[in-house]
């Protein structure tokens, strides 16, 4: 008997040290490195990673599962490089922030991680939160919470009531004076302590708002808001941990200091000159656009009430140009990552992005390819993710249809597998 249940042992040591592999066939593959579309392939996957694409639908072995994607489109898993994991917009938004603790925005961006996951993102670039998005991402990381890989910024950076000030809006006596430690600086002291005091946190990159901004309680959506000297101070001191700083930025002038100082990328960029794109060009700078952002922001600050008078003005006057402006700025060679301000608008509706882009003129496929193979050079883990070929990490999903015929069937996102893990199905 006893070497009955050692042999037994031995058996389930043995299977799971050699895994069973699983074969994805695709009726159609898109090869966003081409930008092709492939007919009949067989993806096939072991443990987190990509082994095999071949051509035609081969058979697995014994053991080996299969997953059938012949009527469907298959792609790697998306990426949206600007989210806001820990909320979405609501009538109350600017009032839960009095009423909800740090567990209620905890709970609440479980909710809002699973959303985004199952509309087909698997890796996004949190841009600014309360730092439950850095315990959000290690929950992920570890297991224990189902959502897409996160690159988090932790608290955004802002001057003294600047568009990431907490305290913007409240009454006197709940104003207080914050400082670095919650991301609001006034100098080059204070902008290099607040970049370190983030990375002490946990963050992945350094996000500043470089103008003012729409959704905030403060009158001006535009006008810069940091002095050169600070800029440079926050770009330099995030330079010297390796990495990236994003700028939220709508007026041209907070635009050209930012690019100036060497940021990686312009958020949103609504209200950007020709010769801010060409000094974008000339900097390597990208664009993330947020185009749904805008458009939403637009559309919401025309029901009675949903949002403050002063942030409903800001929304209707400057909420609908990014997308004439991503348009021209596509068009001028401009490098752009996608990016949706996902929270601004309910998660999971990130696709409405690719519509707005390929309205102005960007074809479906060039679309897509920015939010897998582009947004993976944009973030330096194209060795790991944005495609589908041999040794990436598994992250692939399917729709019906065929996008590059129809952009909108990127709503509709019927597989994900993340890492080799089926998500949804």
């Amino acid at each position: 008997m006893r070497k009955i249940i050692l042999s037994g042992i031995a058996l389930l040591f043995s299977i799971s040290v050699f895994a069973q592999k699983t074969y994805i066939h695709a009726g159609k593959l898109l090869d966003v490195r081409n930008m092709t579309m492939l007919s009949e392939q067989t993806i096939i996957v072991e443990n987190d990673k990509i082994v095999s694409v071949s051509a035609g639908y081969l058979n697995p072995d014994s053991g080996d599962a299969a997953i059938d994607l012949k009527a469907r489109t298959v792609m790697p898993g998306l990426m949206d490089m600007h989210v806001h994991i820990e909320g979405e917009t609501s009538p109350t938004r600017y009032v839960d922030g009095f009423r909800e603790n740090e567990a209620d925005v905890a709970f609440k961006s479980i909710f809002f991680a699973e959303k985004t996951i199952m509309a087909g993102f698997t890796t996004v670039r949190d841009l600014g939160g309360s730092g439950v998005n850095i315990a959000l991402r290690n929950a992920i990381n570890s297991g224990k919470v189902v959502g897409p890989r996160i690159y988090t910024a932790g608290k955004s950076i802002a001057p003294t009531g600047g568009h990431a000030d907490p305290t913007n809006g409240m009454k006197r006596e709940l104003m207080r004076d914050p400082g670095p430690d919650e991301g609001v600086i006034n100098g080059p002291y204070d902008a290099r302590k607040a970049v370190r005091q983030q990375v002490k946190f946990g963050a992945d990159l350094i996000k500043v708002t470089a103008t003012g901004g729409v959704l905030s309680v403060a009158r001006d959506g535009s006008a810069p808001q940091f002095a050169q000297d600070e800029l440079d101070a926050v770009v330099q001191t995030a330079s010297d941990f390796g990495i990236m700083v994003a700028a939220h930025a709508h007026g041209d002038e907070g635009m050209q200091r930012a690019v100036k100082a060497g940021v990686t990328s312009i958020e949103h960029g609504t209200m950007m000159s020709d010769e801010t794109m060409d000094m974008m060009k000339a900097k390597g700078t990208w664009l993330v656009p947020t185009v749904t952002a805008g458009m939403s922001a637009a559309a919401f600050a025309e029901i009675p009430g949903y949002y403050p008078d002063v942030v409903a003005e800001k929304a209707k006057r400057i909420g609908a140009q990014i997308q004439e402006t991503f348009g021209r700025a596509y068009k001028k060679g401009v490098k752009i990552a996608f990016g949706t301000d996902a929270g601004v608008f309910p998660h999971g509706e990130n696709y409405r992005e690719f519509i707005y882009m390929t309205e102005v003129g960007m074809p479906n496929l060039e679309a897509i390819q920015t939010a897998t193979l582009t947004n993976a050079q944009f973030l330096g883990i194209e060795d790991k993710l944005g495609s589908i070929e041999v040794g990436k990490l598994a992250d692939i999903i399917a729709v019906d249809g065929d996008p590059e015929k129809d952009i909108k069937v990127m709503k509709d996102v019927v597989f994900v597998m993340k890492e080799g893990k089926v998500v949804k199905q």
